[in-house]
């Protein structure tokens, strides 16, 4: 029989069949319903849910899980949601401290809004970085870009993992062997035929977010960022490490708008792995 307490509810895994009821949670929220991103999360990645007897969800997250299967070197935290009428009553914290506890000595990462912040800290994660959200059309200044793109081919794909693995600090190949299928364009940047760089832009709602952007140095971020728009009419969305002062400048001076920004947190490490200056933009703040 139900409890009558949304706080003591179960606990249990979510799968891709839950994904129109992730959707309703994230509305429910005032949050766009974000199908096409919650169904990469709840395939690539693991879902924690509770069940509201009267039909939905009280309240799920998401977990993507990085490094060798079994033993990963990093879990990023995503999409932690509750729903209206069971707010403030400590569902959100316990959700959180449960994931914690399956992580067990596995870094954890997130994104944290200015509302969530507080209550992750009270958890024991640590900020470590911003990122800042920029969003809007993108407006050419008709100035060809210093760097080669073109977009990315399947025999690519080795090389992006690899390339990857070197600046992200771990490995993402779960990840970014779905990105082919979800994303609407991957395009690569090269010098003298070696590839220095990729970028994605996938389609959320009526937009098309940049990520993964990985890059030797800003001008090849540029050159990225500059040959997806080309190829899309709908504004650009990115999360862009605050670090990256000179993209986030230049970003702005062609048509992007800052939106929001988020704290970059962790829980068990300083500071996240990977080299931050060839790390331009997550695939997702939800995943990292």
């Amino acid at each position: 029989m139900p409890t009558s307490s949304p706080a003591a509810l179960p606990i249990r895994r979510l799968t891709p069949r839950d994904l129109t009821a992730c959707a309703d949670l994230s509305e429910n929220r005032s949050w766009p319903r974000e199908e096409h991103k919650w169904g990469l999360l709840l395939t690539a990645g693991t879902g924690y849910g509770i069940d509201d007897p009267e039909g939905g969800l009280v309240a799920a997250c998401v977990v993507t899980e990085y490094g060798a299967a079994g033993r990963p070197d990093l879990r990023a935290i995503g999409m932690v949601l509750v729903a209206e009428r069971h707010a403030r009553r400590g569902i959100g914290r316990r959700l959180m401290r449960h994931v914690i506890t399956e992580s067990g000595t596995t870094p954890l990462t997130l994104h944290a809004t200015p509302n969530g912040q507080p209550l992750y800290e009270e958890l024991g994660f640590k900020v470590t970085g911003r990122a800042e959200m920029v969003r809007g059309h993108f407006s050419a200044d008709g100035v060809g870009p210093s760097v080669a793109t073109r977009p990315a081919t399947a025999e690519d794909l080795t090389t992006i993992v690899r390339l990857d693995g070197e600046i992200f600090g771990t490995d993402r190949t779960h990840v970014l062997t779905r990105l082919p299928a979800f994303a609407d364009q991957i395009h690569v940047a090269e010098e003298n035929g070696r590839i220095i760089g990729y970028a994605a832009a996938w389609p959320n709602m009526d937009t098309h977010v940049v990520g993964p952007l990985i890059a030797r140095d800003t001008r090849t971020a540029k050159a990225l960022i500059a040959s997806l728009a080309a190829h899309t009419g709908l504004p650009l969305r990115t999360d862009i490490d605050v670090r990256h002062e000179e993209l986030l400048a230049w970003v702005k001076q062609h048509g992007l708008k800052s939106v929001a920004f988020n704290a970059v947190m962790t829980y068990g490490i300083p500071e996240l792995p990977g080299d931050w200056s060839q790390r331009y933009a997550p695939l997702t703040v939800a995943a990292g």
